[in-house]
C-alpha cells in the first residue's frame, strides 16, 4: 500500500523559509547627524526670537508698578511694591478712558465691516466667472502695494467734502477702505479650498445664493475669517497715520493718539509710570485677543494647504 507524507504543520510551513534571511540595507550616514544639528539651531533660534520678543513685554508690565523713582535707578529690578494707583491715574487723569472707548467703538465696527464686505466680495471673485473677475480682482491685490501716505492728502479732502472729518463714522469708513484689499486677498483663496459639492446640493434644494452664503459657505470660513479678523484687528488697533490726519477732534482721538500725546506730555510732568501704565493698557487687548484665537490662526493660515 502506498503511503503520502504527512504536510508538515501549518506554524513550521509559514515560517520555514528557503534560502538565506534577506539582509536589510543599512540606513544611509550622515542624516541623522545633518537633521538633528538642524532641529537644534532652529529651535536655538526660535528660542532666541522668544525671548527678544517676551522681554521687553514683561519689561513694560513690570516697569508699569514701579514709581518715577524705581524707573530710574534700578530699572530691571522688580518693583518693592506695586503701584496700581499708576494705571487708575493714567486711566482717569490722561483720559485714556475715553481714548479707549473711542478705539473700541471704531475697530468694532470697521472690523464687522472689513469681514462682511470682504467675504461677499471674496465669495463672489473666487465662486464665479464673469468678465471683469481677474480685473477686479488684481484691483484688489494693487490696493495692498498702494502707500497709505500717498492717499493722505486727496483722502483728507474727500473727507472734508463728505462732511466727515473728525467723526467716528469717517474714521470707521476709511479703516474698512484700508483693510479691505488684504482681505478680500486673504478670504479669495479660502474660499477656493472649500468644496463646491455643498454650494451645489443647496441649490439643488432650492437655496438662494445669498442663503448659501451666509448659512453655509460663511460658517465653513470661519478659520479664515478669524485669522484676517485677527490680523486686521491688530492693524486697525495700532493705526496712527489715518486718525492723527482725519481725526483731531479732542473727544473723538484714538488710543494711538492718545499714548503719543501721554508721551509728548512727559516733557513737562515726568509721570513715567502713567506712562508705561497707559502703553499696558493699549496692548493688552491685542496680546489677549491673539491668545484666545492663536489655535484659530493657524488653523486659518493652514487650511488651503491642508484640503
Amino acid at each position: 500500500m502506498k503511503t503520502t507524507d504527512t504536510p508538515p504543520p501549518m506554524d513550521e510551513a509559514v515560517t520555514k523559509t528557503d534560502g538565506p534571511p534577506a539582509k536589510v540595507p543599512p540606513a544611509p550616514r550622515g542624516r541623522g547627524g545633518d537633521s538633528g544639528v538642524m532641529n537644534v539651531f532652529s529651535h536655538g533660534v526660535l528660542i532666541l526670537w522668544a525671548i527678544m520678543v517676551v522681554l521687553p513685554l514683561l519689561w513694560a508690565v513690570m516697569t508699569s508698578f514701579k514709581d518715577d523713582k524705581s524707573i530710574f535707578t534700578s530699572p530691571w529690578a522688580l518693583p518693592d511694591h506695586l503701584h496700581f494707583e499708576n494705571w487708575s491715574r493714567a486711566w482717569s487723569q490722561a483720559h485714556m478712558s475715553d481714548y479707549f472707548l473711542n478705539t473700541v467703538i471704531v475697530v468694532g465696527f470697521s472690523l464687522v465691516g472689513t469681514l462682511v464686505l470682504g467675504s461677499m466680495a471674496a465669495y463672489v471673485l473666487a465662486r464665479f466667472e464673469f468678465p471683469l473677475n481677474r480685473f477686479i480682482y488684481f484691483l484688489f491685490v494693487g490696493g495692498m502695494s498702494f502707500p497709505i501716505m500717498l492717499a493722505l492728502v486727496p483722502l483728507f479732502y474727500v473727507m472734508n467734502n463728505m462732511q466727515l472729518l473728525n467723526t467716528l463714522p469717517g474714521l470707521i469708513l476709511v479703516y474698512i477702505a484700508y483693510s479691505l484689499p488684504f482681505t478680500v486677498f486673504f478670504l479669495t483663496s479660502f474660499f477656493r479650498t472649500l468644496p463646491t459639492s455643498v454650494a451645489e446640493a443647496a441649490f439643488v434644494d432650492g437655496a438662494s445664493h445669498t442663503r448659501t452664503f451666509f448659512q453655509i459657505m460663511l460658517p465653513m470660513a470661519k478659520p479664515g475669517l478669524i485669522s484676517i479678523g485677527i490680523f486686521n484687528f491688530l492693524g486697525q488697533w495700532n493705526q496712527y497715520m489715518l486718525p492723527t490726519v482725519l481725526n483731531t477732534e479732542p473727544d473723538h482721538k484714538v488710543l494711538s493718539q492718545g499714548l503719543v500725546e501721554l508721551a509728548v506730555s512727559q516733557g513737562y510732568k515726568g509721570d513715567w509710570s502713567g506712562l508705561f501704565a497707559g502703553l499696558v493698557m493699549a496692548m493688552l487687548p491685542v496680546l489677549v485677543a491673539y491668545i484666545v484665537f492663536q489655535r484659530q490662526v493657524v488653523a486659518g493660515l493652514t487650511a488651503g494647504a491642508l484640503k
